[in-house]
């Protein structure tokens, strides 16, 4: 039987490859160690300014304890969306996700498969209308009507291998898979 340690590969791309596959072992071994929680919290500032907290999740059975710093996040809408601009509206976070997952998944794929990358960009794009979000049409969802995603990508490798990485990253990145599939949401209220 071949397991991933039999494939270790020296650290490539900045990606820890020996630690890589030491982790696929560990869950293939025990897969309750898949099972991960991240958390955010987010605290209200003025007008559509408002703040996320992230640092503590619970994953590979236990909670984290490496982080020593919170992770803050200010969002906010631009002046012509009745905001102040003090951060990023929380539909662009949503472009910054896809582009962070689709990335880091090309760099521990391409070390994986020993390909040394040189260089990966990549440009989002999303159309939103908002009739929907402005309660203007019940026809228009709220949401993006659609993202694009277009990468650059050099590596020591032909171009089918290349595309390949980023198609086997899209294949297994968890936000892609929530926004092309979706995930149901719980909203849950207390008053004070």
């Amino acid at each position: 039987m071949t397991t991933a340690t039999s494939k270790i590969r020296p650290p490539l791309n900045g990606v820890d490859t020996p630690t890589l596959f030491a982790t696929l072992d560990a869950v293939k071994a025990n897969p309750e160690l898949a099972k991960f929680q991240f958390r955010a919290t987010n605290q209200w500032i003025s007008g559509t300014h408002n703040r996320s907290t992230i640092r503590g999740f619970y994953g590979a059975g236990q909670e984290d304890s490496t982080r020593i710093a919170d992770f803050a996040y200010d969002a906010d809408h631009p002046a012509v969306l009745v905001g102040t601009g003090n951060g990023p509206t929380p539909v662009e976070f949503l472009l910054h996700a896809i582009a962070a997952c689709l990335t880091a998944g090309i760099a521990n794929v391409a070390a994986a498969r020993g390909v040394p990358l040189r260089a990966v960009s990549s440009t989002v794009e999303g159309d939103i209308d908002l009739l929907g979000i402005l309660g203007l049409s019940d026809r228009v969802r709220n949401g993006y009507q659609g993202i694009r995603v277009t990468f650059q990508i050099s590596g020591d490798a032909p171009d089918e291998v290349l595309r390949g990485l980023v198609e086997q990253s899209r294949s297994r990145s968890a936000v892609y898979d929530v926004l092309a599939n979706g995930v149901p949401v719980s909203i849950d209220v207390t008053t004070a």
